[in-house]
């Protein structure tokens, strides 16, 4: 069973459209990344203390124009996708 990629449509600024246009493309390769030493200790400081709490499983729908910016800010932040749902959510509900 095949997963199709959705097409999107809508984005916030043309900035966005042409980011997604260049990973879309045939040929992408992704750069350096642009992840500092010291974002990178605080990333990984961050995940270590998120894994040592209990955690619950859960299901969320999101619409796919979401999922994909969420993914391509995960992509240019160096981290899962996951990982970076679980720190904006963190980051929403700690104040």
């Amino acid at each position: 069973m095949s997963q199709k990629t959705p097409k999107i449509s809508k984005f916030v600024d043309d900035e966005e459209k042409a980011l997604y246009e260049l990973v879309e493309s045939d040929g992408y390769e992704p750069g350096p990344s642009h992840l500092t030493p010291a974002r990178l200790k605080e990333l990984q400081a961050s995940a270590h203390a998120t894994m040592n709490e209990q955690r619950t499983k859960i299901s969320l729908r999101l619409p796919n124009t979401d999922l994909q910016r969420l993914k391509a800010k995960a992509l240019r932040e160096g981290m899962p996708y996951q990982t970076l749902i679980n720190s904006i959510l963190h980051k929403a509900v700690s104040g």
